[in-house]
């Protein structure tokens, strides 16, 4: 049974956006820009490397005997500098590979001047160049004609930033993209996030970013607002505490089911807590490399010391604080381990200091390992359960607010036809109703838009074009009807607010939504009424076709784990005794906790209680089967039926001692905790430590 325990709302709309502390960048004994420059004197080697200046110097009576007067020189291009000219003797291709100019190519295997001239020699001037060459050819038969081309050379600077710095440029900003990239993006780091991958991800919301979000906007957490305020009292006022001698919690640990309300209680923390705040997740701390998650808590509390006071909020903090030494790998290193461990050691270290309160969130308090747990830590637990009539009243209240409404929504009906529903499902209901209001055109949102709502959130989208033919539309009546006689005649089923063969959702062809009485404990006789209404959809099924359908699948589905639960778990079973085989941490692993032999009683006990459902279902619906016959036509005529309509055609219900809707709207029942129900074709219950939970449940085909 899951217990209806208090719950809140999501955040309306934060007005200001949360900015990322800009703490001082201090120096680091490693900069990226080492690795830059090494990069660019590498790449400015090889360039030189490369260069003409390598190429092989020699004198002009060498290049006359070895390669003018032979006739191998393609063409000369002279270049005057300073005082003297630089020829460079470019050779012809079919002469490249002579034996006689191996000793002048370059030696380096990074250029072989494949292209470029073969040797170099000296002139004093362009003139003095040009008569040697006509000189040294005028001895040759047939004379040559090859002249020196003098020509200015390049400015060295223009020609180094082509070919040097440019190409640099264009790497180095490729790179410090990369790393960016790599570390997250943002500056810090000297320009590579990914030498600062260890730093902590935390938002910090302080004055300049203050959360608009206070505790008037949290509702249906009264218990848990006392429990957090006192922590932000004791740091706007801590002598009031210190005076007699108290110390302030060191971690409260907000435990509750999803949409429960506690990401929003911890905003409302942050927005009156009035010192710095550092938000984040769990998951924030995962990495896929080694040592980063403790890394970064190590850098998360240095942070929140020099910010002291402040509050650190851990959100889904089951992400890093499952217990230690399960389902880990052998013989490989716990990444989430070591961070655990260093969050021990920085929550309640030898070195720890004081002034930092953690906050942290999880739905899964079963999973967290004991050393987290424990006071001096997590000093305090606070419940966030789902809302009873009242708490999902005043939900109601905070979200009705910005909706223009009409008169007659009232606010404690709508919380009367939502039992069960977290603060997050009555946002979206609020929602929901405004969006159909607004396609129908309408200038208010009315009760019937909440109505449909409703029917939105608890059975999905209405199918009002999904063909079904009559005979699966006949079935689906009597499907339905079952369930209803079923809950109607037995004293402790929880009474009927409406059914519906309206197909919806996925797979629902049809849903019928009861008021369970909101209670803690469930008695033997409470659950077996249960399982007989959930069980009477498949008996009307059998009763009136003599055959069976799969439409029962969800209904069957959760009188088997309500049956294994009350042998296993609830110790209802005679045979089996006032034993509990739950196992919410997991500690048996794969192992069951008992033999071969009493896992056979189990299954057979099971069987058997299920087989005494369906006989008692069976004779019931056989009694009632007029009415069975009425209720089954009328949801074929109507497609939707009400708890007036009931009455119409059963008569009053013969129980007197159930709260019903009425009492609920007329403010006459209990206000117990809240319970839990919204059922589509049939209620059910899981096995859950604490009892039974009536929840959806969907007509499959």
């Amino acid at each position: 049974m899951e217990e209806n325990k208090i719950t809140d709302t999501k955040p309306k709309q934060i007005k200001k956006t949360p900015n990322i502390p800009k703490k001082p960048i201090k120096g680091s004994k490693f900069n990226i820009f080492w690795v830059y420059a090494a990069i660019i004197m590498g790449l400015i080697v090889l360039q030189f490397m490369f260069n003409s200046d390598n190429i092989t110097k020699v004198d002009y009576s060498v290049f006359e005997r070895e390669m003018l007067i032979p006739g191998n020189v393609e063409k000369i291009i002279s270049y005057k500098s300073d005082d003297i000219v630089i020829s460079e003797v470019y050779i012809k291709p079919e002469k490249k590979n002579d034996p006689l100019y191996k000793k002048y190519q370059s030696k380096s295997s990074f250029n072989t001047n494949a292209k470029g001239p073969l040797v170099t020699f000296i002139s004093p001037s362009p003139e003095v160049l040009n008569t040697k060459l006509k000189d040294s050819q005028s001895t040759i038969t047939p004379p040559q004609q090859i002249k020196s081309e003098t020509i200015s050379k390049a400015n060295p600077w223009a020609s180094a930033f082509l070919t040097i710095v440019l190409p640099l440029l264009l790497f180095a900003g490729l790179w410090i993209f990369m790393m960016r990239r790599m570390g997250g993006g943002g500056g810090g780091g000297g320009g590579g996030q990914i030498f600062s991958i260890g730093k902590s991800k935390a938002t910090l919301f302080d004055k300049e970013s203050q959360v608009n979000i206070t505790f008037n906007d949290v509702a249906g957490l009264e218990e848990a607002k006392q429990e957090v305020m006192e922590i932000v009292d004791f740091l706007k006022n801590p002598k009031k505490y210190t005076n007699l001698g108290g110390k302030i919690p060191k971690g409260a640990l907000l435990v509750g089911s999803p949409g429960t309300g506690k990401t929003l209680l911890a905003k409302a923390v942050a927005g009156e807590a009035q010192v710095p705040f550092f938000s984040l997740s769990g998951s924030d701390f995962v990495e896929m490399f080694v040592g980063v998650g403790a890394s970064r808590v190590r850098d998360l509390f240095k942070q929140a010391k020099d910010k002291a006071p402040c509050i650190i909020f851990i959100d889904e903090v089951d992400a890093i604080g499952r217990a230690r030494g399960k389902n880990s790998m052998m013989g490989g290193n716990d990444e989430r381990e070591n961070t655990l461990n260093q969050l021990l050691v920085e929550m309640d270290g030898f070195g720890t200091d004081s002034g930092i309160i953690i906050l942290a969130a999880t739905n899964r308090p079963d999973v967290l390992d004991s050393a987290l747990m424990r006071p001096g830590r997590f000093d305090r637990q606070i419940s966030i359960d789902k809302p009873d009539l009242n708490g999902r009243e005043q939900i109601f209240k905070v979200h009705l607010k910005p909706i223009k409404t009409s008169a007659e929504v009232d606010a404690k009906k709508l919380s009367a036809q939502t039992p069960g529903f977290a603060g997050a499902e009555i946002a979206n209901v609020c929602n929901e109703a405004a969006l159909i209001a607004a396609r129908r055109n309408k200038e208010s949102v009315d009760m019937q838009d909440f109505q449909d709502a409703i029917d939105r959130v608890i059975g999905g989208l209405e199918k009002k074009n999904k063909i079904i033919s009559p005979e699966e539309k006949k079935i689906v009546a009597y499907h339905e009807a079952g369930h209803a006689i079923a809950g109607w005649f037995l004293e402790h089923a929880d009474p009927l607010v409406k059914v519906s063969i309206v197909p919806r959702g996925v797979a629902a062809l049809g849903y019928a939504q009861y008021l369970p009485k909101e209670q803690f404990l469930y008695t033997t006789e409470q659950l077996t009424d249960g399982m007989c209404m959930t069980m009477g959809g498949r008996v009307a099924e059998d009763l009136v076709f003599g055959k069976i359908s799969t439409g029962a699948q969800n209904d069957l589905e959760r009188i088997t784990k309500l049956a294994y639960a009350m042998v296993t778990i609830y110790g209802m079973n005679s045979t089996i005794g006032n034993v509990s085989f739950h196992d919410p941490q997991n500690e048996y692993n794969f192992n069951k906790p008992y033999s071969e032999k009493t896992s056979e009683m189990i299954d057979h006990e099971v069987r058997l209680l299920i087989a005494d459902v369906y006989v008692r279902t069976k004779q019931l619906l056989t009694e009632k089967r007029d009415g069975l016959e009425k209720l089954a036509q009328k949801l074929i005529e109507k497609e939707i039926l009400f708890q007036a309509d009931l009455e119409e055609i059963l008569g009053k219900r013969p129980f007197d001692n159930r709260t019903t809707y009425d009492e609920f709207v007329n403010g006459t029942g209990d206000q117990a905790p809240a319970a839990q129900g919204l059922i589509h074709d049939g209620v059910g219950a899981t096995t859950d430590p604490s009892g039974p939970i009536a929840s959806a449940e969907e007509e499959a085909k």
